[in-house]
């Protein structure tokens, strides 16, 4: 568990202008709320808060984020009241901390994953300010980690299944890969933990046999930039089980077979350099043609962008390359988190509903001008879905329509 004052040096370490006192006065709030509560694993309770303030610093977010993160459970599992938040610590974080617990209300059974993207909207929806969605998914993600330690396997699963179902895609949805990676590979774990297994134990023998070569490919994609005048950090890293089993599935192939378990990212300075980096490479070693995507051109829906392209690379061995920039890698990792870090300053993105990136390109500007947190706050707002209203029908199934529909609609959207 992060110590206080790892925390708040964490935190100061990205942000010299963090609200320490803030910070300090939220840690001990949170130890002295859930006082003697225990998790499932035995720690007291209060270590679950902490640690999500610690990933949430991880992502470098501003300091009400890091203090809601400790107060985020105050409201459901203490005696702490909305008005006692309020006097504490300000409106801002007793809305922010009231929004994290109404999220937590809302209930997910395996029986409804026919209705996940539904649930997807109306958790986007209910999350007014993107803050509430980003401790959510920190809570989720410490969750996961800590998920053996809960004793039933009915209960383990249940939270699995969510997990994969609703809390990985809308992860992948708001551009946050890293956490949308390990949330799948934890469910993928407990939901089909042989499978996990099997596949970790060969990548493990594979990286044996290999991962000397990876290093080696690595330095050699680096040294071919060096040598044309572009600088670049180059790394590799094995892909998770999940990601592995997702591929085996999609090609119909074994284990065996898969010749890219292995991926490199090059890190350049400049969108330039990027193109630049391609010529190199394609120059150096053949390109398979089939894995070409340029999504700096044309950026996915969630704001990421990268090229990414195969070669065979030393040794005629395959390997799948993404190159992009610095502030790229930022939004590819977190996402729209990267726009709550300190110094902000990133690729235009797109939020779900909105066109054409309008609203996190007007939040980039507004930041990058200095603007004051009065005038840019509101920009924080995730209208998601303005245009639809969620109903549950008598069984217990979710439904989205229109704004302004009438229950003939409902009763139609029922039974057809």
């Amino acid at each position: 568990m992060i110590r206080q004052f790892e925390l708040v040096e964490k935190v100061c370490e990205y942000d010299p202008n963090a609200d320490e006192a803030a910070i300090n006065r939220a840690y001990v709030f949170a130890t002295k709320a859930h006082g003697n509560q225990k998790r499932a694993s035995g720690d007291p309770y209060y270590s679950h808060p902490i640690e999500v303030a610690g990933i949430a610093a991880g992502l470098k977010l501003d300091s009400a984020t890091i203090v809601t993160a400790l107060l985020h459970d105050t409201l459901e599992d203490t005696l702490t009241t909305r008005d006692v938040l309020n006097e504490n610590f300000g409106g801002e974080i007793a809305t922010l901390v009231e929004g994290v617990t109404k999220l937590s209300k809302i209930e997910y059974t395996s029986e409804q994953s026919k209705h996940a993207e539904n649930f997807r909207k109306l958790l986007l929806a209910m999350s007014n300010d993107i803050r509430v969605l980003l401790v959510k998914l920190a809570d989720r993600l410490h969750n996961m980690r800590t998920l053996h330690f809960i004793k039933k396997a009915e209960r383990r699963r249940r939270i699995a299944q969510e997990t994969m179902d609703i809390y990985a895609p809308l992860a992948g949805r708001i551009g946050m890969q890293e956490f949308r990676d390990e949330l799948q590979d934890l469910a993928f774990q407990e939901l089909n933990p042989e499978a996990w297994q099997q596949i970790a134990e060969m990548r493990d023998l594979l990286h044996q046999r290999t991962g000397a070569s990876i290093d080696r490919i690595a330095a050699e994609i680096a040294q071919k930039l060096t040598e044309n005048g572009i600088e670049a950090s180059v790394s590799g890293r094995e892909k998770r089980p999940y990601s592995i089993w997702m591929k085996m599935q999609r090609k119909a192939v074994s284990f065996e077979r898969l010749s890219d378990i292995f991926g490199f990212r090059v890190i350049v300075p400049n969108v330039a350099d990027c193109y630049r980096a391609l010529g190199v490479i394609h120059q150096a070693w053949p390109s398979t043609h089939e894995k070409f995507k340029d999504y700096i051109s044309t950026p996915k829906r969630n704001g990421y962008q990268s090229i990414h392209t195969a070669v065979l690379g030393p040794d005629r061995q395959r390997v799948e390359i993404q190159i992009r920039t610095a502030k790229m890698h930022q939004v590819a990792e977190y996402g729209v988190a990267a726009h709550w870090q300190y110094k902000e300053g990133g690729p235009d993105l797109t939020v779900i509903g909105r066109d054409t990136y309008q609203w996190l390109r007007e939040l980039v500007e507004m930041l990058e001008q200095g603007e004051t947190p009065e005038d840019w706050v509101e920009y924080t707002k995730l209208d998601l879905f303005f245009d639809q209203v969620f109903c549950f029908t008598p069984a217990g199934d979710l439904i989205a329509l229109p704004h302004g529909a009438t229950p003939v609609d409902f009763a139609y959207a029922v039974h057809s």
